[in-house]
């Protein structure tokens, strides 16, 4: 198995741009699908302007490819087409009709003016698998905001508990270094049209799926949720703590910083071991880790200064082998030329029509040995207009060509 190509069977039809969509699709590429990606003439995704950074050529020069772009569109084809011209919207339903999926991003309502609303598609196309992702749902009194991912992470929650505690230096809340609710969201979309479409093998009927960013932030809080729920008391920020685990953060080597992550009392008496202090594995205040948790701040002040005594490489080396996770806190640099990294084949290149080749990070999922990883590029604003109306709806270059001039296409 060369490439991973389970979705090989299915068509999906993309009305989406920035991140959580796009990031969607982009999965349903790497696994087989047939994307084809509808951007507005012109200007195309919002993305393909975040720049720079821009993708380099072989010489170094910038091209017209922002380097947001490329990291959420891999494996999809470019079909500039204007939604708001009647002719535009009569393609995106010939489209619709000959595709299994359909995923937006459009405010509420929006694209029900232009008859590509999931009544309308479903008329067409009872089998269509339709997903709408916004901020915050199809409903509610909400419904029509506009959804930015540092909104919705501090209004989920996410940013009450992530950042230093308000009383140590750089204390307050901090958003996560990428937008987590835009990526999460696309994941959860992506799950959910596969469930539709296994559904669909029963049902022989498509679903109009509803995914919101705000549910998202406030869902994959996971243990923090619970941890409120089940005492009434709400989390804070705890920096690079752990609220239920100790020690489990990042400590300060001789050389740098380091996270020691230690998960139960075994790995507590080895990580005493091998700093050298065998007897606080044996004192009542450290003993379990329910102890070393109620007893915080009595236990770090004893182990800082020993860590701080070795270089990192001390640490990663006598922890590994004595089975106590730890590990380096990397630059992305640093991360991408990790041995682990390269010999998994995370960093892959792909041809590119701008630069010559691009470099990407491929998908994690591995499916008997293979890398799920489109082999397209991500593709240049409306590189497969003419060729997929040709292909898929049989539109001949004189009717292409009015298209062209009337600036549908």
């Amino acid at each position: 198995m060369s490439s991973v190509t389970a979705l090989g069977h299915l068509r999906v039809l993309d009305l989406t741009r920035v991140l959580a969509g796009p990031w969607c699709t982009q999965l349903l590429a790497d696994l087989g699908a047939e994307v084809i990606k509808i951007e507005r003439p012109g200007s195309g995704d919002d993305t393909r302007a975040w720049g720079p950074p821009y993708l380099r050529d072989a010489q170094g020069r910038d091209s017209s490819e922002a380097a947001y772009y490329l990291a959420a569109n891999r494996g999809k084809q470019s079909l500039t087409i204007d939604l708001s011209a009647p002719a535009g919207q009569g393609l995106v339903r010939a489209l619709a009709a000959r595709s299994d999926v359909l995923v937006e991003n459009y405010k509420v309502g929006q694209l029900a003016r232009y008859g590509l609303d999931y009544a309308s598609l479903a008329a067409l196309n009872p089998k269509l698998v339709y997903c709408s992702i916004t901020g915050f749902g199809q409903t509610g009194p909400y419904q029509d905001r506009p959804g930015y991912d540092f909104i919705i992470q501090g209004m989920g929650g996410f940013m009450s508990i992530t950042g230093e505690r308000d009383e140590l230096p750089g204390g307050g809340p901090q958003k996560a270094g990428v937008a987590v609710s835009d990526l999460m969201t696309g994941m959860y979309s992506a799950v959910a049209i596969l469930a539709a479409l296994a559904e669909r093998e029963r049902s022989g009927r498509g679903r109009h799926i509803d995914l919101a960013l705000f549910d998202t932030m406030v869902a994959m809080l996971a243990n923090m949720n619970m941890n409120y729920l089940a005492t009434g008391l709400a989390p804070g920020r705890c920096g690079n703590a752990h609220p239920n685990i100790v020690p489990y953060q990042v400590f300060a080597a001789a050389d740098g910083h380091l996270i020691i992550a230690v998960g139960n009392d075994a790995q507590f008496a080895r990580f005493c071991a091998v700093a050298g202090c065998p007897q606080l594995a044996a004192d009542a205040r450290f003993a379990s880790n329910a102890d070393r948790v109620r007893h915080r701040q009595a236990l770090l002040p004893l182990l800082e200064p020993r860590v701080r005594a070795q270089p990192i490489a001390f640490w990663t080396e006598r922890l590994a082998a004595a089975g106590v996770p730890c590990g380096p806190i990397n630059s992305i640099a640093q991360a991408l030329a990790d041995p682990q990294i390269v010999a998994r084949g995370l960093r892959i290149e792909r041809p590119h029509a701008a630069a010559g080749t691009v470099p990407l990070v491929a998908s994690p999922i591995v499916i008997d040995g293979a890398r799920a990883a489109a082999e397209r590029a991500p593709p240049l604003l409306g590189e497969h207009t003419r060729e997929v109306l040709a292909r898929l709806l049989e539109l001949p270059p004189a009717e292409l060509d009015a298209l062209a001039a009337q600036r549908v296409i």
